[in-house]
């Protein structure tokens, strides 16, 4: 089942262990798919003394063999529904390196307490393809989440094995998450918003230690090109920096293929998320990933940023690269149908509409590369463009006129998506030059129009314009004293990983500057 090479591999990663875990894999006895997951339990446990495989005859509630990790005999509460090849072999190593505190991608003691206090039970089950980029984020976190708090039990299930599952649950994208039955999460989500949403949903306990407040000589929002740069040059500088984020990396993890990046001929945007956390972790920098900005004071000395849970960082200095996310149509039917015929990823969520015509919002190369991977699994696909033009890259415009099932309709808004309450049915829109409008009968939409500038959380102090975006000067200076803003959430006028990082170094070196100047106190 495992190639030999990769049992190598695992044999390295596993060279240590703290404490023995078991694979216990439950399937009715005799059938092919749990012969298969035995073999692929087996071959992955042979890689290490403290890796053993127990089985237990039976049929499970996905009708589909699911593996559990069992520490020192105890349930850890992180399964696998379905072999977890693909994507998700990296999310069934790092649940075994988790199980005994010391894996890679564990929270720091704050996020730890949050996830800790979190009210159960809760069985979580999360919907993958294991050619989903996305789903692995979401799978890994939730893990995370089972492995902390004894209260909450998380599968990640691979719906082409648990077919009768997927259509129970309606499931038309990945990843979805549902917990305790209810629908928590579609599409991709961080460790922090996964935690947020569960602490909504089924509350938590109280809070026993003290609030925690972090002083800094400067405070970085955002985690992408220009946040890290920003945060880079700041500690060559010699300033105590802290990095309050999302996720590191931003926006970029969602990008595939990256070709003008100078320097670099190709990489992926994961790679490239991975290589900034590696330089961010070269310096003094102090990283809060996985949280989300609740209010912030931002005027006067010194400025304060506090997160959801409680924490506050205070700084002369503060830095907004808090870049920008997906456009939504902001039409009727659009947010009742996400993840149930709305879909902004066509690598995660195409083959679920394979068979079924769909509609792609947005001419522009996302909105066009989209419909090219679409048009391959789908009998017809419809492109609407607001504009009387196509936006695409020539070669993509030429590409897609290839096609004989692709119709492209220019001039064209939006006005409603069509449901029946359980899934799309189709698509209302307006044609902007004659006026009349038209309903499409298409069981997919995916939303391709661009992206926002994510500058909410700070409306009312700082100037945005009415793109949403943060006003800076041609040194990333705000019109506010000791406050900066650089990258995709401000009114640049390209919006590229290479600019944003210059943006950030950029801002940077004002902020240094008016610090040495006396303009911000030290």
């Amino acid at each position: 089942m495992l190639d030999k090479n990769i049992i190598e591999q695992l044999k390295g990663i596993f060279a240590n262990p703290a404490a023995p875990v078991t694979l216990a894999v439950t399937g009715v006895a005799g059938r092919d798919d749990t012969r298969q997951m035995l073999e692929f339990a087996e071959d992955f446990a042979s890689a290490s003394e403290a890796l053993n495989v127990k089985f237990i005859d039976g049929e499970t509630i996905e009708k589909a063999p699911v593996m559990k990790l069992m520490r020192e005999g105890e349930d850890t509460g992180v399964a696998f529904c379905g072999i977890p090849n693909g994507h998700e072999f990296t999310s069934l190593i790092l649940a075994v390196l988790n199980a005994d505190g010391k894996g890679k991608n564990l929270p720091d003691d704050s996020l730890r307490e949050r996830i800790a206090r979190i009210k159960g039970p809760v069985d979580i089950y999360t919907f993958v393809s294991l050619t989903c980029t996305n789903c692995p984020d979401v799978a890994q976190a939730l893990n995370v989440v089972a492995l902390l708090n004894p209260g909450i039990t998380h599968t990640t299930v691979d719906g082409a094995v648990a077919q009768q599952m997927v259509a129970d649950y309606n499931v038309q994208s990945v990843p979805t998450v549902y917990a305790n039955g209810q629908l928590l999460s579609v599409g991709r989500s961080d460790l922090g918003e996964l935690v947020a949403k569960l602490d909504e949903k089924f509350g938590s306990e109280a809070v026993t230690s003290a609030p925690r407040t972090y002083n800094y000589d400067a405070v970085v929002i955002g985690a992408g090109p220009s946040g890290a740069a920003a945060a880079i040059y700041m500690a060559r500088k010699g300033l105590k920096t802290a990095v309050v984020a999302g996720r590191v990396g931003g926006q970029v993890k969602d990008t595939m293929e990256i070709e003008n990046l100078v320097s670099v001929p190709l990489t992926t945007g994961p790679k490239l998320a991975v290589d900034i956390r590696t330089h961010l972790e070269k310096y003094d920098i102090a990283l809060f990933d996985n949280r989300k900005v609740s209010a912030t004071r931002l005027s006067g000395f010194p400025k304060s940023v506090e997160v959801e849970g409680g924490e506050t960082f205070e700084a002369p200095i503060v830095i907004i690269a808090t870049g920008a996310s997906w456009r939504r149509l902001g039409v009727p039917g659009e947010d009742n149908y996400i993840g149930r015929g709305v879909a902004f990823c066509t690598h995660c969520d195409g083959p679920f509409y394979a068979g079924k015509r769909v509609a792609v919002i947005g001419g522009g190369n996302s909105g066009i590369e989209a419909a090219l991977d679409l048009a391959a699994l789908c009998p017809h696909v419809d492109v609407f463009e607001f504009l009387d033009e196509l936006k695409a890259d020539e070669v993509l415009r030429d590409r897609l006129a290839s096609l004989d099932n692709v119709d492209v309709h220019l001039s064209s808004a939006v006005t409603e998506v069509v449901g029946n309450g359980t899934k799309v049915t189709g698509l209302r829109v307006k044609d902007r030059v004659s006026g009349e409008e038209k309903e499409y009968d298409v069981e997919g939409v995916f939303v391709q129009i661009g992206l926002t500038p994510n500058s909410a959380p700070f409306a009312g102090e700082v100037e945005i314009n009415k793109r949403g975006e943060i006003v800076t000067d041609s040194t990333g200076r705000t019109g506010v004293a000791g406050l900066y803003a650089a990258g995709d959430v401000t009114d640049i006028p390209y919006k590229q990983i290479i600019i944003a990082m210059g943006e950030g170094a950029k801002a940077a070196l004002s902020a240094v500057d008016d610090r040495m100047r006396g303009i911000t106190p030290s």
